[in-house]
This record gives structure tokens, C-alpha cells and sequence, in this order.
């Protein structure tokens, strides 16, 4: 199926690997211009690279969509070599398994910087511009943790404050012909992730979670996420918004 994004220009951010690294792939697969970022220089490099090798068009930006100013960077280094940003895939994001009562304000703050605001801010630089283009696709990657029990307290939080303003931006965006909608991972591994470090320790552990909690008796793979994003991002989801897609392979127990 052609989803029709030859040269639709998408920015991702947490791009250098894991989810992040596979959508940018996916997309400079169907023919997309790619922004990409990352706090890690060398990462989000190397990242670059490996799209330019394989024909695509890319800028490599070091930043921190945690930051305000960084945010809107971000963008504007988006536009200044593209000129438009067509699809917005906000990614970044990461938690901390720590009880509820030994969680300071700080801490809180971290993880919502990472898992929501970054989305916030990378969105609210973005928006303007599709406007002004007439129109743009934003993709926010959350998790099926912000919809159901199961993952560290800050985090859950973080994501569910992510998947509720996905829902109600939305309803706002659609005057503007920009669709916002949320993806939201189940268990994922990858080279480097938290699940391959975790299985390495103790495979016996992890491969009795796997049997108990995912349907289909493995993890998914970033590929799995990265496909149902580029389709997200299409024309050929021209009537979906405001939407969260789970993508976990029966992970997920919640039925709303």
C-alpha cells in the first residue's frame, strides 16, 4: 500500500534508537523528508547516517524537548532546512520505578518533562506552522501504562495526562485540518531498551511475565510500533483523530 508520504516532511523526536529510530525509518521508507533529534549527539548522528545510507533526506538535531527553548528549536531548525513540518511524531519520553510516598516534586517533574511536556512543547512550536501550511498530522507515543495499571506510578501519570490531551487537542486541531493522535505501545524490546537489559538479568523472570502477560508469548518489536505510526501519519487515516491505538499484541486489558 502506498501511504503516499513521498516527501512529507516528518519531524521525530527521541530519534537516535529504539521506537523513535524505527519510525524515522519507516517513514524515510515511504518516502519522507526526516527532522530527527536526541539529547545524544553521537546517537542521534549516527541515527542520521543510517537513514542518509539507505536514500533518505535528513537533518540531525541535538536537543532536549524537555526544554522550552530547545522545543522550539527544534522546529525552527525543522523549517529552516525543509520548510514545513507535515507529520510530528513526539516520542521522547522515559520513567522512574520509584513508591508513590518516595516520590519528591522533583522527581515528578523529570517525568513528566520527559513522558508529557515534551510533547507539549514540541506540539505547541509545531502547530503554528501547520496552520499556516493548512494542515498536519501530530502523533504522540504513549503507552497502554497511560490507559491502564501496570507501570511505575509517575510514569502512568505522565502518559495519561498525554493520552487525555491527545483527545481534546483534537477536537481543537481538526478546525485547522491537523489530526492528533496517540499510540500506545505494550512491552517492547529492542537493543539497548530496558526489556533486553532486564531479560539479560533474569530471562526466567522475564519469560514468566511474557507468558502471563502477553497473548501472543513475546515482546513486540519497534518495527510492529513503527508501521501503525506511519499509517497514522497518512492521508489513508485521513478520518481517524483524536484516537489511541494500542500496539502490544493482547497486552492490554483494558476494554475502553
Amino acid at each position: 500500500m502506498d501511504l503516499g508520504l513521498q516527501d512529507k516532511i516528518a519531524l521525530v523526536t527521541g530519534a537516535s534508537r529504539g521506537i523513535g529510530n524505527r519510525i524515522a525509518l519507516a517513514l524515510a521508507a515511504e518516502g519522507a523528508k526526516l527532522a530527527i533529534c536526541a539529547r545524544n549527539e553521537e546517537g542521534v548522528k549516527s541515527a542520521a547516517d543510517e537513514l542518509a545510507a539507505k536514500g533518505a533526506e535528513v537533518e540531525a538535531i541535538v536537543a532536549d524537548a524537555t526544554q522550552p527553548e530547545d522545543a522550539e528549536r527544534i522546529v525552527a531548525a525543522t523549517r529552516e532546512r525543509f520548510g514545513r513540518v507535515d507529520i510530528l511524531i513526539n516520542n521522547v519520553g522515559g520513567s522512574v520505578w520509584t513508591p508513590f510516598a518516595e516520590i519528591s516534586d522533583e522527581e515528578w517533574m523529570h517525568v513528566f518533562n520527559l513522558s508529557f511536556f515534551s510533547s507539549v512543547r514540541v506540539t505547541r512550536a509545531a502547530m503554528p506552522l501547520m496552520e499556516e501550511q493548512g494542515g498536519g498530522s501530530i502523533i504522540n507515543i504513549s503507552s497502554i501504562f497511560g490507559r491502564e495499571t501496570g507501570g511505575p506510578i509517575s510514569y502512568n501519570a505522565a502518559k495519561a495526562a498525554m493520552i487525555s490531551m491527545t483527545s481534546n487537542l483534537a477536537q481543537e486541531a481538526a478546525a485547522k485540518n491537523i489530526r492528533v493522535n496517540t499510540v500506545a505501545p505494550g512491552s517492547i524490546i529492542f537493543p539497548g531498551g530496558s526489556w533486553e537489559r532486564k531479560q539479560k538479568e533474569d530471562p526466567e523472570t522475564i519469560k514468566a511475565f511474557v507468558d502471563n502477560n502477553i497473548a501472543f508469548g513475546r515482546f513486540g518489536t519497534p518495527e510492529e510500533v513503527a508501521d501503525v505510526v506511519a499509517f497514522l501519519a497518512s492521508e489513508r487515516s485521513s478520518w481517524v483523530t483524536g484516537t489511541c491505538l494500542n500496539v502490544d499484541g493482547g497486552q492490554s486489558k483494558s476494554q475502553i
